[in-house]
C-alpha cells in the first residue's frame, strides 16, 4: 500500500493543474486545492502543508519538497524546475510586525495589522534549501542557489551562491557542473518518451 494518492485521485482534488508522475502524499494538507498548479515528475512527502490563500503555488518540474515542509501562500509561490526542499523547510509569503505596533494574526484583519509584510517568494531552476530553513516574504532565490540548513532568508538572494546562517549570507559560489548533468538527463528523459 502507497501513501500517495493514485492519478485518479489526484484529479478529485481539484487542483488547478497536475502533471505527470505526481507523487503527492496522502498525509498533505491541501488548502485552496484550484490555486495550486503541479508540474511533471513532483513528489510530495508525508505532513506537508500547502496553503494557497490569497495567492498561487505554482511547482514546475522535477520537484521534491520532503517531510513536513509548510507553504504558506497569501501571496504567489512559483517554484522553478529542478528544486529540492529538505525536511522542515518553511516559506512564508505574509509575516507580521514583531515590534507591538500593529496587532498579529490572521484571525485580525488586514486594516489592523499595519506592519503586514507581504509578498511572493520565487525560487529560481536549481535551488536546493537545506532543512529547518525559513524563507520570508517577498524573496528571489537565484538560479543555482543552495541555502544551507537553519537558514533565515530574509531577502533576494543571487544567483549561484551558497549561502547559510541567521540572516542567510553567501560564502561561496555554487559550481555549475549540474549544468552538464541537467543536459545528460533531459536527454535521457527525452529518449524514454
Amino acid at each position: 500500500m502507497t501513501s500517495f494518492y493514485t492519478d485518479k485521485e489526484l484529479l478529485q482534488l481539484g487542483l488547478g493543474k497536475v502533471g505527470n508522475n505526481v507523487k503527492l502524499s496522502k498525509k498533505t494538507s491541501i488548502y485552496n486545492p484550484e490555486n495550486i498548479i503541479l508540474g511533471d515528475n513532483v513528489r510530495i512527502d508525508d505532513f506537508c502543508v500547502l496553503s494557497a490563500g490569497g495567492g498561487k503555488i505554482t511547482l514546475g518540474n522535477h520537484i521534491h519538497i520532503a517531510c513536513f515542509c509548510a507553504l504558506y501562500g497569501q501571496e504567489h509561490i512559483v517554484m522553478e524546475d529542478l528544486i529540492t526542499l529538505s525536511s522542515r523547510v518553511v516559506i512564508y509569503t505574509c509575516s507580521d510586525d514583531f515590534s507591538g505596533r500593529s496587532l498579529t494574526n490572521p484571525t485580525v484583519p488586514d486594516e489592523f495589522r499595519p506592519g503586514l509584510t507581504k509578498g511572493a517568494v520565487i525560487l529560481k531552476k536549481h535551488v536546493i534549501i537545506g532543512t529547518n530553513s525559513t524563507i520570508l516574504p517577498n524573496v528571489t532565490i537565484g538560479i543555482g542557489s543552495a541555502i544551507g540548513a537553519h537558514s533565515l532568508v530574509t531577502k533576494n538572494l543571487a544567483e549561484w551562491g551558497i549561502y547559510t546562517g541567521i540572516p542567510a549570507k553567501k560564502i561561496k559560489n555554487r559550481k555549475k557542473d549540474l549544468l552538464e548533468i541537467e543536459n545528460h538527463f533531459l536527454a535521457s528523459v527525452m529518449s524514454l518518451t
